[in-house]
């Protein structure tokens, strides 16, 4: 497995850090967002060679700065995963349709996640 610079995005801290947690401990490098902005922001200054992305945030969320991320020339080509609680199958479709590579519900399940991270390494 190749080590990546992961941006782990959500407003929960205790998400955050959970995620970063079970990055790091894989030799992963993690970068923490609170918020869509800040996302957008760091996706920019960073080049994360991937992105976690709760949805649901105050001011910008998931959704849109899934779509400012992967509609932007310089960040166009970072998968997105997007981890939530939303777990409708129109959820499903339209982080799709915003550019996400991936879709996972909380509560997280580790081993998917680590795979999934692993996949598109």
């Amino acid at each position: 497995m190749a080590s990546q610079k992961i941006l782990v995005v959500d407003d929960s801290a205790s998400q955050r850090m959970l995620v970063a947690a079970l990055l790091t401990q894989e030799g992963h490098q993690v970068i923490m967002a609170c918020d869509g902005e800040e996302a957008v922001r760091l996706s920019k200054s960073e080049l994360p060679d991937l992105i976690i992305m709760d949805i649901v945030m105050p001011g910008l969320n998931g959704f849109q700065a899934t779509r400012a991320i992967t509609s932007d020339e310089a960040t166009w080509h970072i998968p997105v995963i997007l981890l939530t609680s939303k777990d409708m199958d129109s959820d499903r479709v339209w982080a799709l349709r915003q550019g996400a590579t991936a879709f996972m519900n909380k509560p997280l399940n580790h081993s998917a996640l680590l795979e999934l991270v692993n996949t598109l390494a």
